[in-house]
Parts: structure tokens; C-alpha cells; sequence
């Protein structure tokens, strides 16, 4: 437990000096530094999906002779499955903000290094412009997460 709460507050950004010392920028960098971000978010989302799990159901489905691994896959996975995805939509959100962050600050691609290179030469529209598709983008990756996640589970909500 105390491992998780170590590793869960640090900011995203603080991982990037590390992970570009290591890594690099390139690929490998930007995937491994995402992972960093994503990881606690997902384990605590898929946690709090699986423990919130009714104890009856889980019953209900032994006595009927199911195997660990079916109460697993029939009743435990989708009940967890709201939270899973909803942890996947912050996730996302965060690894965005991460991404254009890290890329601002050691990239040599991306729409945070366009931003940075507009920064220096003091190109506002520049600037303006990337500003408006980070926000276009973070917009299109949440509406998709919300389609998957209507499609997926379509009860969800609806309670």
C-alpha cells in the first residue's frame, strides 16, 4: 500500500527528466515515460472496479459451480469494466497533457516542440494555432474514449 501511495502523487512531468536522461525522446522515451504516467491510474481504476464487485453476485455465481477463473471473466471483469474505462479516459487525458509537456521541454517532433520553436521566435498565431489543435485533439481522443466506452458498456449510466 505504501508503495502505490509513493509512486501515485508524483507529477507526470517529474518522471520526464529521468526518462529522457535514460531513454532519450525519441519513441521508446515518450512510450515508457506514458507507461509512468498511465500505470497508477489504471491499477487503482481496475482496483476499485473489482472491489466494488457485490459479494453476492461472486456467491451467487460459486454456487452455481463456477471456476475462479469464470467468476474472473463473468462477473468480476464486467463489473470492473466501467471503472477500467473510465480510468483509460483519464488516463489518456493525462498522458496527452504529458506528452505535449515533454516534447515542449526535450523534443525535437511534436506539436510541443512546434510550440516551443514559435515560443522563441515569438510567433503568436503560431502559438494560438497550436494551442487550438492540443485542444481539438484532447477533445477528439475524449469523444472517441466516450464512444468506446457507450458501445462497450451500454448500461453504464443508465441506473
Amino acid at each position: 500500500m505504501v508503495q502505490r501511495e509513493l509512486y501515485r502523487p508524483v507529477p507526470p512531468l517529474a518522471w520526464a527528466p529521468l526518462v529522457i536522461t535514460v531513454f532519450g525522446i525519441d519513441n521508446l522515451g515518450k512510450v515508457f515515460l506514458l507507461f509512468m504516467v498511465s500505470f497508477s491510474k489504471m491499477i487503482i481504476s481496475a482496483r476499485a472496479g473489482a472491489s466494488g464487485t457485490q459479494l453476492s453476485k461472486i456467491h451467487a455465481a460459486h454456487s452455481l459451480g463456477a471456476s475462479r477463473w469464470q467468476i474472473l471473466r463473468h462477473v468480476i471483469f464486467p463489473n470492473s469494466l466501467p471503472e477500467i474505462l473510465t480510468g483509460i479516459r483519464v488516463a489518456v487525458g493525462m498522458c496527452w497533457g504529458t506528452l505535449v509537456a515533454a516534447e515542449f521541454l526535450a523534443g525535437t517532433t511534436g506539436i510541443g516542440f512546434v510550440e516551443n520553436a514559435a515560443r522563441k521566435y515569438m510567433q503568436y498565431e503560431v502559438i494560438w494555432i497550436t494551442i487550438f489543435v492540443m485542444g481539438m485533439l484532447g477533445l477528439l481522443f475524449d469523444k472517441t474514449l466516450r464512444k468506446i466506452i457507450a458501445k462497450t458498456i451500454p448500461w453504464f449510466g443508465k441506473g
